[in-house]
């Protein structure tokens, strides 16, 4: 059978750093027949999204960066999320990405013809066909509003964090925020600072540390620029200090639990410096383990709570009303404005993949995912899913950089690539018992980390589903997860051609562990 002609070689979903850093390793390996299909108007995904006041990466910024395009001009340590929104304009622009865009493009499902090994996108009437498909979608992309009664009977402004609007002045406003993870620990003390009164309604506190951000001096970006290998010299250090606390401590929490005990100490330290007050310290102080959700980084959030016009409430919200907030107690707050720092979906049907892609047999990887856990070989690919990638799938993100987990999911996804040429074949699909050997390894040395030994149970965590497991972050260090993107066997993979049949693996039925 004669191989039909594609609109292209490779089509990627998503054109936020995930997207932006997948075409440029394609375009490093030679592979430059690719579409860059984007829902938004603009490029950035999270960074394009979310400009709440406060917005800032919580990492430093020489490690949020990728190591072929390093950036000297940082402005800060950790910079503003301005910065990293104009840091992907630049990648866009250098490596000429622009024409492969296509912007505003929603992509209603991708379907795999498996007589053809061929990916059918769908975008409204249209059908792009492409050999490969990569799926760059973020995670931290689509809203979550709590499912608090009353929401939508509030007579004021509502705002989520993720759809800010900068045309809606807070100056002079009872403001109300509700939800205190790590948009919220940016956010608040901004709000703060405006607001006439403000109240920020707490379900659980958050793990928080003191935050060095000092500015960049001219002459280090000099440097940076001037001295070769000096910045990235600063990356790998910077990179390798992350490393050391927030994932060995979080990945071998069993083995090194005096990793963990020592950054807690460490947190609660700080917030007896910051909140003098013993029954305002007592509401902030994290009732679980450290690593058991994400923690943040702040000089500002904790005394905040000491301003006389900024209230912690931690009764559970009764409902939402046209005016305010009521709580359990019968106590009601007016507000004017109710600012929603609750999230985004994550691990939730609606998000896991966000749009409908079908394998063999009619299977939706998210349905499919949904009844038989989370799971994937190397964090990238599934079988029943022939030449498909996933730059965030279930267990590809380490602790340290979202940046380095792009680099080495595009690295998996071009060794697949490559070798699918040399062999002149037409579909790669990872092998059922590679697969499950991952899938079972990456289970035990879950068993290790903070999330099954840390008192995890009232973090109230997003890195946990509804299997009871834990597929947000893999249970490994960066150097290990880089080396496996470059060694991984490709035997693990069966190579065909069109019009060849072999036998396949289908995906593990619902319920079971593949």
């Amino acid at each position: 059978m004669e191989a039909p002609e594609l609109d292209h070689e490779v089509i990627i979903i998503g054109a936020g750093f995930s997207g932006i850093g997948t075409a440029i390793k394609l375009q490093h390996a030679g592979i430059g027949d690719f579409a860059i299909l984007e829902q938004a108007d603009d490029v950035g995904g999270t960074w394009r999204a979310n400009t709440y006041p406060g917005l800032a990466v919580d990492i430093p910024s020489f490690t949020y960066q990728f190591s072929f395009e390093m950036n000297p001009d940082w402005s800060r340590v950790f910079a503003p999320g301005a910065e990293v929104k104009a840091y992907a304009d630049h990648c866009v622009e250098k490596y000429g990405l622009r024409s492969k865009l296509r912007l505003g493009t929603k992509v209603d499902r991708a379907v795999f013809d498996e007589d053809e090994h061929v990916w059918r996108v769908h975008i409204g009437e249209r059908v792009l066909s492409a050999r490969y498909l990569v799926s760059a979608l973020g995670v931290l992309t689509q809203p979550k509003n709590p499912d608090i009664p009353g929401l939508d009977d509030f007579a004021g402004k509502t705002v989520h964090t993720a759809e800010w609007d900068h045309g809606h002045d807070l100056t002079g406003k009872r403001v109300a925020v509700i939800g205190t993870g790590a948009t919220a620990v940016q956010l608040v003390p901004r709000v703060a600072s405006w607001a006439k009164q403000l109240y920020v309604f707490q379900r659980t506190p958050i793990w928080v540390f003191p935050k060095p951000n000092f500015r960049m001096p001219k002459l280090v970006r000099s440097a940076f620029r001037r001295v070769p290998g000096f910045q990235n010299a600063v990356r790998l250090i910077t990179s390798a200090a992350v490393e050391g606390g927030m994932v060995v401590g979080v990945v071998y929490n069993r083995q090194f639990p005096i990793i963990t005990r020592g950054i807690e100490a460490f947190g609660r330290r700080f917030l007896r410096w910051q909140v003098p007050d013993p029954v305002l310290r007592e509401k902030l102080t994290p009732r679980y383990g450290f690593g058991c959700k994400r923690p943040s980084m702040s000089n500002n959030w904790l005394r905040t709570f000491a301003r006389k016009d900024t209230e912690l409430v931690t009764e559970p919200i009764e409902r939402i009303t046209p005016t305010g907030i009521r709580t359990r107690d019968g106590a009601e707050r007016e507000v004017d404005t109710l600012v929603l720092a609750t999230g985004y979906l994550v691990s939730e049907p609606d998000n896991v993949p966000p749009i409908p892609i079908v394998g063999r047999g009619g299977v939706a990887l998210g349905e499919f995912w949904q009844e038989s856990r989370f799971q994937t070989y190397e964090g990238t690919t599934v079988p029943g899913f022939p030449n498909a990638f996933s730059i965030f799938g279930p267990y590809a993100l380490i602790g340290s950089s979202w940046m380095f987990m792009i680099e080495y999911q595009a690295n998996h996804a071009v060794r697949v690539i490559e070798e699918t040429r040399r062999r002149g074949a037409t579909l790669a699909e990872v092998r059922q018992e590679p697969h499950d050997a991952f899938f079972a390894d990456t289970l035990r040395r879950q068993q290790n980390t903070v999330f099954f030994n840390n008192r995890c149970g009232a973090s109230n965590s997003y890195y946990f589903d509804k299997h009871g497991d834990a597929p947000f972050l893999r249970p490994a260090t960066a150097l290990e997860t880089w080396w496996r993107s470059k060694h991984f066997d490709l035997d693990d993979y069966r190579y065909e051609a069109v019009g060849q049949r072999a036998s396949a693996p289908a995906p593990a039925p619902a319920g079971q562990v593949a």
